[in-house]
């Protein structure tokens, strides 16, 4: 499984990248199968640099906040009014209102809103089977409804924070993987607001505590010097933490 980190900017899209997106491969079938873990603000314009858009079979949203959601509208638009003509429509999980939330973005009717172009399917409590990868949705703590998502496929394990607070379901997620892409928007010391998001050093406790292998720090905001937040991560994981870098790709 490979992932490619589309964007990482925490909250809003940065000088040197979009908002979240993680486009994740892995051949199957005959063929190469892409999934998108989120698809935030300015994502699907970087999207284009790394692989066609048009061969995406899903996308997984963590939640309904812009910068992780947003970009869906161009997609829309693109996958409707494609010269080529109008791309089959595919998946889209996350949370149970994504499908009206998403038609009142594009300021759409609800009835059709975008279900010609994308299947919405609500997260459940059971692991979804979608071509090589199978994906387990836990909720997780954000003023929202919002999910940690863990991706397996070819006997290798991804877990994704999204946007999330110190919680059970995030230490589940990030049981024993192989890579734990974490994000850590806030600093120690700070007066931060509880339940929204990590700093570094929690983020390098959850993946300490949860046995994961390697560490992939992501999501953190323009204002922060990202060599302290993994200094943070660091004194608190013995394992290999690194910065998740726009353009960049990563064997799982």
């Amino acid at each position: 499984m490979r992932l490619t980190v589309i964007g990482n900017s925490g909250s809003y899209p940065g000088p040197e990248s979009s908002a979240s997106c993680y486009l994740l491969e892995e051949e199957h079938l005959g063929r190469t199968w892409r999934i998108l873990l989120d698809l935030g603000s300015g994502a699907l314009g970087s999207l284009q640099r790394h692989t066609d858009a048009r061969t995406i079979d899903g996308v997984f949203l963590s939640h309904l906040h812009a910068d992780h959601c947003l970009d869906l509208c161009g997609y829309y638009v693109m996958r409707k009014y494609h010269p080529e003509g109008a791309l089959p429509k595919i998946p889209v999980h996350g949370p149970a209102d994504t499908a009206r939330r998403m038609a009142k973005a594009y300021d759409l009717d609800e009835d059709p809103g975008m279900n010609e172009e994308f299947d919405f399917v609500p997260y459940a409590n059971t692991a979804l089977e979608f071509g090589p990868f199978t994906v387990t949705a836990r909720e997780v703590v954000h003023p929202v409804t919002a999910y940690a998502l863990r991706v397996e496929a070819g006997g290798r394990t991804l877990a994704y924070s999204g946007d999330s607070g110190v919680c059970p379901g995030l230490d589940d997620t990030a049981r024993d993987a192989d890579l734990f892409l974490c994000e850590a928007s806030f600093l120690e010391g700070a007066p931060n607001p509880p339940d929204l998001h990590l700093t570094g050093a929690e983020a390098g406790r959850t993946a300490a505590g949860a046995g994961a292998q390697r560490l992939l720090l992501t999501h953190i905001p323009p204002w922060h010097d990202p060599q302290v937040v993994l200094g943070e991560a660091a004194s608190e994981y013995d394992g290999k933490v690194e910065l998740a870098t726009a353009g960049t790709s990563y064997d799982v």
